[in-house]
């Protein structure tokens, strides 16, 4: 086993390091969290020196790398002490490159491109659908015409109020939870019969999200994104890959709080002395290390195994499961370890901290993945007892 970095991956950890120590300094972030949203000129910065077309392919003018190696980006990227947008903004265009028609791909490549953005986020979860998908209610009907009706209700849509359009998933004709058949269609932002209603949160403003919705909203047949009828399975396929991108970016976030943490503690004085010498001081530092060091691990374990065809489903909801509460407790010793101080927003910890919480429930919350792989791993295990050696070679 190897847990090195490659030469390659060294040179991209310290230049993204390096870029955001000139685009990504406290102020821009900080700025970023007061107006909803990182500057735009910051977003295009990362797409036109290159960083933002890691993990594209080569024939559209993107660096195709390993999921390891991903993941090491966005890390690296969060790590700069916010949850950066750009890292998001890969998920979706990785969508679009694996879902789309050439001419959609070209479209969101251009559009990418020229703005630093992707043109659409996805719009899922509803008011009465958050983790129970098969309970949406939005429908897309096609008319004697072959247009497609676009009727709901979408919520929580990450980046609603600022992107140009939407991924939306739709149930096909019949809204009831018996039908399974789904598709995805993209929809412009400034169609007739959308509205968008900005909601607010208390953590990850760089990234607010909103309330879409879809009256009786117009679309062609060539809105369609992949296959009709299969928007469901689109999903689940990049469910998995979604989770490791959200544990990236949260692992960049507690590592950054680690960081201001450890900085606090070697020079904080109390009672004469410097609190780096209290035993209670030094058992927060090295559970905080803990946590991080397992996460990443499994993390990139989980990574290796997609890397290598190995299925990761499982891998991926415990890695969520695992990691977004281990994070989050990162960052909220960080904030006790800093005390008052901790708990005014002039250190970033407090806001850190927000993020890391948020996560725990965006993307699937931490107790539908123990449903997801729980049921998993007892099917493993029942492979197992007929082959005592198929554990060993996953």
């Amino acid at each position: 086993m190897d847990f090195s970095y490659s030469q390659q991956q060294l040179e991209i950890k310290r230049g993204i390091r390096e870029w955001g120590k000139k685009h990504l300094t406290e102020e821009v972030i900080a700025a970023g969290y007061k107006n909803r949203g990182i500057a735009p000129e910051v977003a295009k910065a990362w797409v036109d020196d290159g960083w933002g077309m890691y993990g594209l392919p080569e024939e559209y003018g993107g660096k195709p790398v390993d999921h390891q190696t991903m993941a090491m980006i966005i890390e690296e990227l969060n790590h700069c002490g916010g949850n950066i947008p750009m890292a998001p903004n890969l998920l979706i265009m990785f969508d679009m490159v694996e879902f789309g028609t050439p001419e959609q791909i070209q479209y969101a490549i251009d559009y990418y491109k020229e703005n630093g953005y992707p043109p659409y986020c996805l719009a899922i979860s509803e008011p009465e659908a958050g983790s129970a998908n098969q309970w949406m209610t939005t429908t897309a009907t096609k008319d004697a015409d072959g247009k497609i009706h676009i009727n709901g209700t979408k919520t929580w849509v990450t980046s609603g109020e600022n992107s140009d359009g939407f991924i939306v998933v739709c149930k096909d004709e019949d809204p009831s939870a018996e039908n399974k058949e789904m598709s995805m269609y993209l929809v412009p932002a400034n169609a007739k019969g959308v509205t968008i209603e900005p909601l607010n949160k208390i953590g990850m403003q760089i990234m607010p999200f909103s309330k879409i919705i879809f009256d009786d909203v117009v679309v062609d047949e060539s809105a369609l994104l992949g296959i009709k009828g299969k928007g469901f399975l689109q999903l689940m396929k990049n469910f998995e890959w979604e989770r490791c991108v959200l544990l990236a970016e949260l692992l960049g976030e507690a590592q950054a709080a680690m960081d201001d943490a450890c900085a606090w503690v070697n020079e904080r004085q109390q009672f004469g002395k410097g609190i780096k010498t209290f035993q209670l001081v030094q058992e927060h530092i090295v559970e905080m290390q803990i946590a991080l060091t397992n996460t990443r691990n499994f993390l990139y374990r989980t990574c290796w195994k997609m890397d290598n065809g190995i299925p990761v489903n499982n891998d991926a909801a415990m890695l969520k499961r695992y990691g977004a509460p281990q994070l989050t407790d990162v960052c909220s010793r960080a904030l006790q370890l800093m005390g008052g101080l901790g708990f005014t927003d002039e250190p970033r910890v407090s806001r850190l901290m927000l993020d890391c919480r948020g996560f725990q429930i965006g993307g699937g919350t931490v107790e539908i993945m123990v449903h997801i792989s729980g049921r998993g791993i007892l099917k493993e295990y029942a492979k197992a007892a007929e082959d005592p050696d198929y554990l060993w070679t996953i």
